[in-house]
């Protein structure tokens, strides 16, 4: 019997270090991102608002908008919602987070959520890891699975933040956002998710981290989701 190699041909592990390779760039380029910047040069640099107010960092303020919530009347998440045209990471990474949460398997296909989602992204090709937004969405065997059970799920956006750390590292360097304008935020809010015959479902707490592209001269874009939740 023919005894089978224990060694992957050469273009395979090529490939597969390239692909990790990738990976570790994207990785570190948002860590140092949420290491080296801050988000609040996001309101010294856009209409106007006043820098001296460092409550303009926190989610509580007026630029800040209450929850956002992705259920219509009917009691269906809004169809493939599209990115806002807004120059507020505050307010694009609520709104990001709660399409991220949402999905119906009753209107949609995976592909056209995955679709919809890239549409959040960021084209800057250096700066955006939609990797990180494709593993939040069930693969298409799963999501085929919960389509027979007609399973559907909304969400809200309740809190949304600046990570400490992410603060603090403007304030020792207020120059460091300036090449990429990618922010970190943190957003807090619950997902419902109902099915049939359970038209009440059950509800969960969900956080995440997002990282959100804002340049001075066009609306916030996504860049990719952290893998951990930063406070």
């Amino acid at each position: 019997m023919q005894k089978r190699s224990l060694n992957p041909p050469a273009h395979s592990g090529d490939f597969g270090g390239a692909v990790v390779r990738r990976r570790a760039l994207l990785g570190s380029i948002i860590l140092m991102l949420l290491i080296t910047s801050a988000g609040l040069l996001a309101y010294l640099t856009r209409d106007g608002r006043d820098a001296a107010n460092p409550a303009s960092t926190n989610a509580s303020s007026p630029a800040a908008p209450g929850p956002v919530a992705s259920a219509t009347p009917g009691g269906h998440p809004k169809a493939l919602a599209g990115p806002p045209s807004t120059h507020d990471p505050i307010a694009f990474a609520k709104a990001a987070a709660v399409a991220l949460w949402s999905y119906d398997t009753r209107s949609s296909s995976q592909p056209e959520l995955v679709a919809s989602l890239h549409r959040w992204l960021t084209t800057e090709g250096q700066y955006v890891d939609a990797d990180s937004i494709d593993r939040l969405v069930p693969s298409p065997v799963l999501w085929g699975r919960m389509a027979d059970s007609g399973q559907f799920a909304t969400a809200t956006a309740d809190e949304a933040h600046f990570p400490d750390r992410f603060t603090k590292a403007l304030q020792a360097d207020p120059g460091a956002i300036t090449q990429a304008y990618v922010y970190a935020v943190t957003v807090s809010g619950k997902q419902s998710l109902s099915w049939n015959g359970s038209p009440a479902g059950g509800a969960e707490d969900r956080s995440a981290t997002l990282a959100v592209q804002c340049r001075p001269d066009r609306p916030c874009a996504l860049a990719g989701v952290l893998p951990a939740v930063a406070p």
